[in-house]
């Protein structure tokens, strides 16, 4: 009997043991000026050998702020698996006033987004998670539990998309050249109050991932991240990706629902109407409207 209730524990107990959180908290900070307090994690990240490609405070959250780094292996990670592997080179690192830092967890993101290159890239992944560990510090992972088996296909609940809907296009290019100064010229003008926040772009591979911040005071970010959790402020920017001649962007209803996987539908229900508009935004970008 004892050995059937210790197989039926461990049964039970093995799925939550392979859930992955979308977040790490980093070590805490003393507080301060956020603009100080980035310049200092920018230094620490730079000396674990990552790039800064950005750096985000969203208009309409005060105190809170985000970093956007890359490196060489993720960059070959996302060109050796193409597509939406592009999604994977930026690592986003939170940060607010108050001291508190946070990051995303390559191991959930990379699941998601590298999807069948995940297993290749894990080496990378691994060392990627060391050094951001050795230059922020590695607490406990929060923002919700989603198996790992479910990550590559993940969607928030039946009926609604994953990560390769066709939602997702925006507008199709005679070639990635045409697509990429397309969005460009049209975050230079602040269509739809956005601006660029950070780029890492892989000519050669035709692959491209932009971040924008959305400023709008009625529907930018600050609206839909402030009502339901704007602690995982590692969640933004949002982003334009560019794959060929096509530009596309993560449906609200998987991109929001990745970055906030605890939230229960009550909470979504409050911004409703967030994933068009964001698709509207981003598709102004690219010089489309919504579908």
């Amino acid at each position: 009997m004892k050995r059937l209730l210790a197989a039926f524990a461990a049964l039970v107990i093995a799925p939550a043991c392979l859930a992955v959180g979308p977040y790490l908290a980093g070590s805490p900070q003393p507080a301060g000026e956020l603009p100080a307090l980035m310049g200092q994690l920018e230094a620490k990240l730079r000396n674990d050998g990552f790039t800064v490609v950005g750096r985000h405070m969203p208009r309409g959250l005060p105190n809170h702020g985000s970093l956007i780094v890359t490196d060489a292996a993720l960059t070959q990670a996302a060109r050796t698996a193409g597509g939406t592997a592009i999604l994977a080179a930026p690592i986003r690192v939170g940060v607010k006033s108050d001291g508190s830092v946070s990051y995303m967890n390559p191991d959930y993101w990379g699941r998601a987004y590298l999807r069948g290159g995940f297993g290749g890239a894990e080496p990378a992944l691994r060392s990627v998670r060391a050094r951001l560990a050795h230059a922020l510090g590695e607490g406990p992972a929060f923002g919700g539990d989603v198996p790992e088996a479910d990550l590559p296909g993940y969607r928030y609940m039946i009926g609604m998309e994953r990560i390769d809907s066709q939602r997702n296009e925006l507008a199709s290019f005679p070639s990635f050249d045409e697509a990429l100064k397309t969005v460009r010229a049209n975050l230079a003008q602040g269509l739809g109050g956005t601006a660029p926040v950070y780029e890492v772009v892989l000519p050669e591979a035709k692959l491209a991932v932009i971040g924008v911040a959305m400023n709008d005071p009625e529907n930018g970010e600050a609206w839909w991240a402030g009502k339901i959790g704007p602690d995982h402020v590692a969640a933004l920017p949002y982003e334009i990706y560019i794959v060929d001649g096509k530009a596309y962007a993560l449906y609200g209803r998987y991109r929001i629902a990745l970055s906030w996987p605890a939230l229960g539908m009550g909470q979504f229900m409050r911004i409703a109407r967030a994933p068009d508009v964001i698709h509207e935004t981003l598709g102004r970008l690219a010089g489309a409207g919504a579908r």
